[in-house]
């Protein structure tokens, strides 16, 4: 029996292992970006930790080994549980230590995990279990703990329970593996009412935290933006948040700025309407990304437009700019007109399968911050985008700042004449983000920047017009070379524009 549950506590405790690894990585994507950046070098930092404590489990003396053990369960239960809300209350308040408490928080965690499965094996071993059985019991239960939690982690935990919640949830069950190996062996144990003690005290303070872990998202955020909450969430692809200060609603997704109500209306007039003015014939509209609704509010006041696509990854997203009230009144109800559908897909997906025609294409995706992001600005995606598009149509991409970040600004404009497009770059003014830019191509089409506009509208007219067709000598065009899918440049060249201007 006391075999069985060193082997069921191998499971648990690699499931709960590999749980602060993929935290630590999405957490740390989420605020910084460059998601390949963060799980390479975190996984790195973890295995060779996890090393570390292998070696030192070796002078752990083999009376010891069972004690060691809990202890270690407790200690990784504690250090695991806390991280989370530790790293987001630390980038929140204070950015300037995350990065390295979030190296010392795993390479602490890589350390005593890999102390665990070699204890458990003398222990098995102290009760003469074969070598070969014991080996591959042990690994098998390792290999499926570890299945385990990389199903849930993604599908499961991260969008329903939050990082931080997930992460003191694993912490009590670390604590768990520690209370039952004490009840199993309780004969073998020294001292057992100080472990008891101590063990209760673990959970009671993760236990605290997970009841408090929503509270402290919030106070997190509340640092980090500054103004009222009025609604989070967690989706498996992104973390969502609005807040209000007087009359400005703001959207954040993962911590990033994306519009301010009071000027927003700058950046989707600059975004649609030099192209829709220029296609007066135009009846069918693609919009990627854009769930807020904000640019298909701006498409839905020409009366040509007869259908309009909308293709955005999140259906939190699009259901949050339906269904509540000061956010539908913001797109003007246009994510319920009923010329709209809209599609909850990943973009480049939904381009491969489908084989609709538009006469106009909107671009509206998050800055290529991570590779995620970044194969929506590459030459396949766009290769992609100009088969949907008719010959003599247009298409418009939001290219980050040519100002701020003008090396990735480029890119996107060489990536998309590499697919054979005709590009005008333009830039407009927006006071939220600064010089804002945009490129707007066609397969054939000669496009001229528009004079007047038949609707009204509260920043474009020709002097505007003309003004963001035109660059100053410190946004001149810069030679960049496509972004291509397999090295993705552009990510590169967005982290290290954004890195010389943010402190």
């Amino acid at each position: 029996m006391t075999k069985r549950i060193l082997i069921l506590s191998v499971f648990v405790v690699a499931s709960c292992g590999l749980a602060y690894e993929l935290i630590a990585g999405a957490l740390s994507s989420y605020l910084l970006g460059d998601s390949i950046l963060q799980f390479s070098t975190i996984i790195g930092c973890y295995l060779f930790a996890m090393g570390v404590g292998a070696h030192f489990s070796k002078y752990v003396r083999d009376e010891d080994v069972l004690a060691r053990f809990i202890d270690i369960e407790l200690a990784v239960g504690l250090i695991g549980g806390v991280s989370a809300a530790l790293l987001f209350m630390t980038f929140s308040w204070m950015a300037g230590p995350f990065r390295t408490l979030l190296y010392v928080l795993v390479f602490m965690v890589g350390c005593l995990v890999g102390m665990e499965v070699p204890l458990v094996m003398r222990a098995l071993n102290a009760r003469q279990t074969e070598f070969n059985e014991l080996v591959s019991r042990v690994l098998t239960f390792d290999y499926l703990g570890a299945l385990a939690v990389s199903l849930l982690f993604p599908l499961v935990l991260a969008p329903h329970l939050g990082l931080v919640r997930t992460a003191f949830l694993f912490g009590m069950l670390n604590v768990a593996v520690g209370f039952w190996t004490l009840h199993a062996f309780r004969h073998e144990l020294a001292n057992l009412h100080g472990k008891v003690l101590r063990a209760s005290s673990v959970m009671v303070v993760l236990l605290f935290g997970f009841a408090l872990s929503d509270r402290m998202v919030a106070w997190g955020e509340q640092a980090l933006v500054g103004d009222k909450i009025v609604y989070s969430t967690t989706t498996p692809y992104q973390r969502l948040l609005i807040t209000r200060w007087k009359d400005d609603l703001r959207l954040y997704i993962n911590g990033n700025l994306q519009f301010s109500s009071r000027d927003e209306y700058r950046y989707h007039e600059a975004l649609v309407h030099p192209a829709l003015q220029a296609l007066p014939w135009a009846r069918s509209v693609l919009v990627l990304g854009g769930g807020d609704g904000l640019a298909l509010r701006e498409i839905l006041r020409y009366p040509n437009i007869k259908h309009v696509t909308l293709v955005d990854l999140d259906p939190a997203m699009t259901a949050a700019f339906t269904t509540r009230p000061e956010l539908a009144k913001l797109n003007a109800g246009a994510l319920s007109d009923p010329r709209v559908t809209v599609v909850n897909a990943d973009a480049a997906v939904w381009l491969k399968d489908s084989g609709a025609m538009f006469d106009a294409a909107i671009i509206d995706f998050p800055d290529p911050s991570s590779f995620a992001l970044g194969k929506l600005y590459s030459v396949p995606f766009y290769s992609m985008v100009k088969k949907h598009v008719a010959a003599n149509g247009l298409v418009v991409v939001q290219s980050t700042s040519p100002f701020f970040a003008p090396h990735a600004y480029w890119t996107i404009d060489a990536t998309l004449r590499d697919v054979g497009m005709r590009t005008y770059p333009y830039h407009a003014y927006v006071p939220s983000f600064g010089e804002w830019g945009f490129v707007l191509a066609s397969p054939q089409q000669q496009f001229v920047p528009p004079t007047s506009y038949r609707l009204p509208m509260r920043f474009l007219n020709a002097d505007t017009t003309r003004e963001m067709f035109l660059f100053p000598p410190d946004m001149k065009r810069i030679e960049m070379e496509p972004n291509r899918l397999n090295t993705q440049s552009l990510v590169r060249e967005f982290e290290h524009d954004w890195g010389q201007v943010i402190r």
